[in-house]
Parts: C-alpha cells; sequence; structure tokens
C-alpha cells in the first residue's frame, strides 16, 4: 500500500499534531498528476496494490478534496485503474465534496479522533466537532449504507488515544455507536506519540499526554481487544468492564476481567454448554469454539490440546471451563 500525503501544509491548529499551522516544519504540496504518475509506476512494477491517500487542509476544505479527489479520478479514467484507493475525508468537507469522494474510492475514512465536543475543545480551536467532523461522518455513512449505490464502499475512523481528557469508556461508547447506528465497517485506534504535538512544548498543561508512552500503547491494544469483542463476539456495550477511573484494566485483557466479574457464571462445561457461553470462556475464540461444536457433534473423545489450545491459552480455559 502507498500510503502518502498530498500535502504537509494545513491551516488546522490540531495541538497532537506536527504539521499544525504554527509548525516550524518544511512544507510540500504535490500536483495531482504526480501522485497519479508515481503510484502508477509502482501499481506497474508491482511494487504496491493500493493508495492511501491523505492530506493536510492546504486552504479550504473543499480545495483540498477537489485534488484529492483529482487523483483518484486521474487514476479511474486516465489510467483504467480498478484497484483499492483510500481517501481520508477533509474535516469540514461539504457533502458534494463527500459525494465525489465516494464516487471514486474503495474506501473512505475521517478520524474522528475524541469520542465527545468537550474533549475535542482541548485540541483544536479551529474546527468544530459537530460541523467539520460528526457531519460528514454521517453523510459518508447515508451515502454508503445498506441498499444505496455505493454500499461496496467501506467507511473506517480512527481514535487518538491519550491526547485529550477522554477515558476508555467514553470511546467505547462512541465506538459501540459508530458501529450501531452509522454502520462504520472499522474503528481503529492509535495511541498518542508524545513529542508530536504542542503538548510537549515548555510550560504546556495538556491532558493525559503525561502518560507513560508503554501504558498509552497499552490502552490502545486494550480498546482494540474490546473492539474484537464487539464486532467479532456479538458483545454489548455493558458488557465491557472498566474501573474506577473509566479505564480498561492494563493487567487484564476484557475478556478475562468479565469473567472474573462474573464468578457465577463459570464453569462453563465444554461438552454441553452453548456457543455463547463458550465464547464467555477466556483463552477461546470463534475458531476454537466453532472446532469444539464440531468435535462434539462426532465424538466424545477429544480435548483441548488435541483442538489446537495449549500453553498459556490452555491454562487459562481450565481456570474457567470443566469437561462435563
Amino acid at each position: 500500500m502507498l500510503k502518502t500525503l498530498l500535502s504537509n501544509a494545513c491551516v488546522n491548529d490540531c495541538r497532537y499534531c506536527p504539521f499544525r499551522s504554527e509548525s516550524n516544519v518544511p512544507r510540500c504540496t504535490l500536483a495531482p498528476e504526480e501522485v497519479a504518475r508515481v503510484f502508477m509506476d509502482y501499481v506497474r512494477g508491482r511494487h504496491v496494490f493500493g493508495l492511501f491517500l491523505s492530506s493536510g487542509v492546504a486552504g479550504s476544505p473543499d480545495a483540498t478534496m477537489e485534488r484529492l479527489v483529482t487523483v483518484a479520478d486521474i487514476l479511474r479514467r486516465r489510467h483504467r485503474y480498478h484497484g483499492y484507493i483510500h481517501l481520508k475525508v477533509i474535516p469540514g468537507a461539504s457533502p458534494a465534496a463527500v459525494e465525489a469522494a465516494v464516487a471514486l474510492a474503495s474506501a473512505v475514512s475521517l478520524n474522528i479522533e475524541v469520542p465527545r465536543r468537550s474533549v475535542f475543545s482541548q485540541l483544536s480551536q479551529t474546527k468544530d466537532f459537530d460541523r467539520d467532523i460528526v457531519a460528514p461522518i454521517r453523510a459518508i455513512s447515508r451515502l454508503t449504507g445498506p441498499g444505496t449505490l455505493r454500499a461496496n464502499v467501506k467507511q473506517t475512523t480512527q481514535f487518538l488515544v491519550g491526547a485529550g481528557t477522554e477515558a476508555d469508556v467514553d470511546i467505547v461508547k462512541a465506538t459501540f455507536r459508530l458501529y450501531r447506528r452509522l454502520g462504520l465497517n472499522r474503528v481503529y485506534y492509535s495511541a498518542y506519540q508524545r513529542g508530536m504535538g504542542a503538548s510537549d512544548l515548555p510550560g504546556e498543561r495538556f491532558s493525559l499526554a503525561q502518560q507513560a508512552g508503554d501504558d498509552l500503547f497499552t490502552r490502545e491494544h486494550r480498546l482494540y481487544q474490546v473492539d474484537f469483542l464487539l464486532r467479532k463476539y456479538g458483545w454489548r456495550e455493558e458488557d465491557v468492564c472498566f474501573g474506577a477511573d473509566g479505564n480498561l484494566s492494563t493487567e487484564c485483557d476484557p475478556k478475562e476481567m468479565w469473567a472474573r466479574l462474573h464468578p457465577a457464571f463459570f464453569p462453563v462445561r465444554l461438552f454441553s454448554a452453548e456457543r455463547e457461553a463458550l465464547l464467555r470462556v477466556p483463552g477461546l475464540g470463534p475458531v476454537t469454539v466453532g472446532r469444539i461444536l464440531a468435535a462434539r457433534r462426532h465424538s466424545t473423545q477429544w480435548d483441548l490440546t488435541a483442538l489446537g489450545v495449549r500453553g498459556k491459552r490452555l491454562s487459562k480455559v481450565r481456570r474457567y471451563a470443566v469437561p462435563w
């Protein structure tokens, strides 16, 4: 995948971004024809299979969107490229600009960054959360929802973990809404990296950026685990357990934390429990549970090791499950 910026010039002041308007960094803006030509050279050399194209806001949101869409248009019409193109939608893009991007892209995304307006105001004074972030995300959802002409276009977004004062519970609640109400295909999470934004300048006091880097990466990892439980296990928002501070445990994964807090549910009986109950057992995932159900239909002479459960996973399962 070729991932690149069309421009690192930006009029916005996002405090987590190294390319914010007040940053003293060299600026570069590429012409749409340049990006298309270089990308097609990589495609012909079989070095890449797709394009991920983003940009700083060089001018107005719609002017930037026009240049991004022009790249996709050149690739689709002039070069007859039918492969993967992911376009980042610029915050503040108009409905017409969003529609133009959706018409040409395989996937589109606009990073929501934080779960609510009050946190967003800590990060930027030049963007409005509802107008510039939420409204375009909703516009994408309307254009790509089930039964629409662009239902095959994927929509994703990303949270920036630890740049604002949000807790994990806020991010999980927002993630659940994005999946259930707006039909997003994926939500991603990225730990804030100190040294990238204005929060690290002398005298700045800036939210959770003071957290140790390892803690932030652990938070990111835990959020991905919850995301998987929501998408693949059918978990509900209320199934996720948080500490008194509203954050997920850094010591224990979300599934095992639920098991520890619900001792009456266990032990689960491997030879008779329903699929939903088996999926609650720490150490058992959808693939292994499928193997258990298949083995049960044919024989009572099997064990977990024969189904690929070994080592630490096996020890974990044995704490919460029994054969009969």
